[in-house]
């Protein structure tokens, strides 16, 4: 009997040990997704910028909304440029939904981050037909509060297109 209950003791260790692993791992995927929608709140205001080619073309805002729980970012261009990009939390990630300025809206998923960048990735959409064009990956890098720039990647019949915007903070 007694043989059988030091059996169950370590078993009973083994498996709490195992919950406790397996809970921090959770934790810290978690947080992961939670200081990369911290980095994003950081950019809260509004931006100026040029374009890949150095041209002044468009201005950002980004705003809080919905209690708090969701990261806007509106870009005001000249024409089909205008468009609006949604972030939140769902769960344990961080996704966006990006209302581009060719009528469909992508949804991307983070795939890598860092303390300083973030980079989301295409897994659905509305509004996306077999193989039409929509962007497929976009890149946040933020140096510091006041500087910031974007890599948009659209992806059309197989061939992607990219623009990086370059922005700085307007006081």
């Amino acid at each position: 009997m007694k043989l059988f209950r030091n059996r169950v003791r370590k078993i009973a260790a083994v498996a709490l040990t195992l919950v406790i692993v397996l809970s921090a791992s959770f934790v810290v995927a978690q947080s992961d997704a939670h200081k990369s929608f911290d980095l994003l709140k950081g950019l809260e205001g509004n931006w100026a910028g040029k374009n890949s080619q150095g041209q002044p073309s468009l201005q950002v805002t980004f705003r809080m909304t919905a209690g708090g729980s969701a990261l806007m970012s509106e870009i005001h261009g000249h024409g089909p440029e205008n468009m609006i990009t949604m972030f939140h939390m769902d769960g344990d990630r961080l996704l966006m939904t990006h209302y581009c300025g060719a009528g469909n809206q992508p949804r991307m998923k983070v795939i890598a981050s860092d303390p300083k960048s973030v980079t989301f990735e295409f897994f659905d959409g509305t509004n996306i037909g077999p193989g039409d064009g929509h962007m497929q990956r976009v890149t946040f890098t933020i140096p510091d509060a006041d500087h910031h720039s974007e890599e948009w990647v659209f992806l059309d019949h197989g061939k992607e297109m990219k623009e990086v915007f370059t922005l700085a903070r307007l006081k």
